[in-house]
C-alpha cells in the first residue's frame, strides 16, 4: 500500500485505514520534515442500502498521533438541505448518530462536514445513501363503484436510483384488519433491474396489465364487486427486512325498492352503501339530477349507508364526497309508469272494488230471496193446519 516517488518526494498511501495515522518523517541529507497525517473513517449502517422509514445509524471515527480534537459533525441530506441528527454516543475517538427515518426521495449523496477549531479541521466526506421504497402516500385510498373496472398501482423507485440488488416482495389482499391475507403475486428483480411478476392463485379475480411504467406493481379488477373492498398491501423484502405500502379499496353500490317504475303517488326508497368506514371528511349524498334542494340528503358523520325516500321519478345520483371533492358518483334511473299503466292499475281498483259491491249486491239478493221462500213455505205449513182442524171439528158434530 506504500509507494514512494522519488523524482517527486512523494509517498503515496494506497486504502487508508485507521491505523495509518502518525507522524511521518521525510529525511533528505541532514534536512527532515515531518508530516502530521490525521484520519477520518465514516461508516453507515446496512451499506447504504436501506429500505423507506429505517433510520440510518452513522459512525465516524478518527485517529491521529496528537491527541484527539473535539469535533463538531453537520449532515446534509440528497437535497443540501442541512440534517439535524439525533447524538446516540460520543467520544473522542468515536461519534455514532441517528439520521431521520428515511423517505424514497431522500436517496443520493449526502455530505458529513467535519469542524475542530484546534487543531484547524475543515473536512467534507460524502456518503451515498439509496433508499428503496414506494413513491405512493403512507395509506392511499381508492374508491370504485360496483361492475366499474380499477386499477391498483405502487410506484417503485429501483428505476430511479438504478438498484439492481436482488430484492423481492408479495401483493397481499384482505377484506378487513383482522381477516387472513390472500397472496395475489409475487415478485422479484432481475439482474437487470427488471420487475418479474408471478400470478398465485386467488378467489379473487384480477389481471396484470401487460403495459405499465417502469418500477411499478399494478393489479387490475375488470369487474368489481362489492367484496372486493379492503386492503391491499404490496410489501417488498431485502436481506430479511421489509417495507410495505396499503391502499385502501372502498366499494359503492346502489339499488331500490320497490325494483319497477314508479307509479304516479307511489314511493320508492333507494339505498346508496359503501364497503367500509369513511374518513371524518368524507360522507354520502343523494341527489335528483336537475332537481332542487328539497331532493337532496346527506349522510351522517360515520355512515356507511343512506336511504332517500322518493315520489318523483328521474336521474337520481349518489356521491361519495371528500373534502368537497366528488370522488365517485354512482346514478340510479327511476323509470315513472306509462299513462296507460296507470290507467289499467286505476281500472283494475274500479273494477276489482265494482266485482266486490257486485258480489256484495248479489249475496244481500240471494239471502234476501232465501228469506222470502222460508216465510212463503212457513205460512202454507200454518194453512194446513188451520184446515185440518176444522175438518176434525166437523166431523165430530
Amino acid at each position: 500500500r506504500f509507494v514512494i516517488k522519488m523524482q517527486y518526494k512523494q509517498l503515496w498511501v494506497r486504502n487508508l485505514k485507521l491505523s495509518d495515522a502518525g507522524i511521518y518523517t521525510c529525511e533528505y541529507g541532514s534536512h527532515k520534515v515531518r508530516t502530521s497525517l490525521h484520519i477520518f473513517k465514516l461508516m453507515i449502517s446496512f451499506d447504504g442500502h436501506f429500505l423507506q422509514n429505517e433510520v440510518p445509524e452513522l459512525i465516524l471515527m478518527q485517529n491521529s498521533s496528537s491527541p484527539l480534537p473535539d469535533l463538531r459533525i453537520t449532515l446534509f441530506d440528497s437535497n443540501n438541505n442541512r440534517v439535524t441528527p439525533e447524538l446516540q454516543n460520543k467520544s473522542r475517538q468515536k461519534y455514532i448518530v441517528n439520521l431521520k427515518k428515511l423517505e424514497a426521495m431522500d436517496s443520493g449523496t449526502w455530505v458529513c462536514e467535519v469542524h475542530s477549531d484546534s487543531p484547524l479541521i475543515d473536512q467534507n466526506i460524502p456518503f451515498a445513501v439509496k433508499v428503496l421504497g414506494f413513491q405512493n402516500p403512507d395509506l392511499e385510498r381508492k374508491y370504485a363503484t360496483v361492475d366499474s373496472t380499477v386499477i391498483l398501482s405502487w410506484h417503485l423507485n429501483s428505476q430511479k436510483i438504478k438498484w439492481k440488488e436482488g430484492f423481492t416482495g408479495q401483493l397481499n389482499w384482505k377484506q378487513q384488519e383482522s381477516a387472513n391475507p390472500h397472496e395475489l403475486l409475487d415478485f422479484n428483480v432481475t439482474a437487470q433491474g427488471q420487475l418479474h411478476e408471478t400470478k398465485k392463485s386467488s378467489n379473487l379475480l384480477f389481471e396484470i396489465p401487460e403495459t405499465k411504467p417502469e418500477s411499478t406493481i399494478e393489479v387490475k379488477l375488470p369487474k368489481v364487486h362489492f367484496n372486493h373492498s379492503g386492503q391491499y398491501q404490496c410489501q417488498l423484502e431485502y436481506q430479511g427486512r421489509h417495507v410495505q405500502s396499503k391502499i385502501e379499496l372502498v366499494v359503492m353500490k346502489v339499488s331500490g325498492k320497490p325494483v319497477g317504475p314508479l307509479s304516479r303517488g307511489a314511493n320508492m326508497t333507494l339505498t346508496c352503501q359503501v364497503s367500509g368506514p369513511l374518513p371524518p371528511n368524507a360522507y354520502l349524498r343523494w341527489e335528483r339530477v336537475n332537481g332542487t334542494k328539497k331532493d337532496i340528503k346527506n349522510s351522517e358523520q360515520n355512515e356507511v349507508k343512506l336511504e332517500v325516500n322518493i315520489s318523483a321519478a328521474g336521474l337520481w345520483s349518489c356521491h361519495l364526497i371528500e373534502d368537497s371533492d366528488k370522488k365517485i358518483s354512482f346514478h340510479y334511473h327511476v323509470e315513472e309508469a306509462a299513462v296507460w299503466t296507470n290507467y289499467v292499475i286505476i281500472g283494475a281498483s274500479v273494477g276489482g272494488s265494482l266485482l266486490v259491491f257486485g258480489l256484495g249486491c248479489l249475496c244481500i239478493i240471494s239471502g234476501t230471496s232465501w228469506q222470502r221462500r222460508r216465510q212463503r213455505a212457513k205460512r202454507i205449513a200454518q194453512a194446513r193446519q188451520y184446515l185440518l182442524e176444522n175438518k176434525t171439528c166437523q166431523c165430530q158434530r
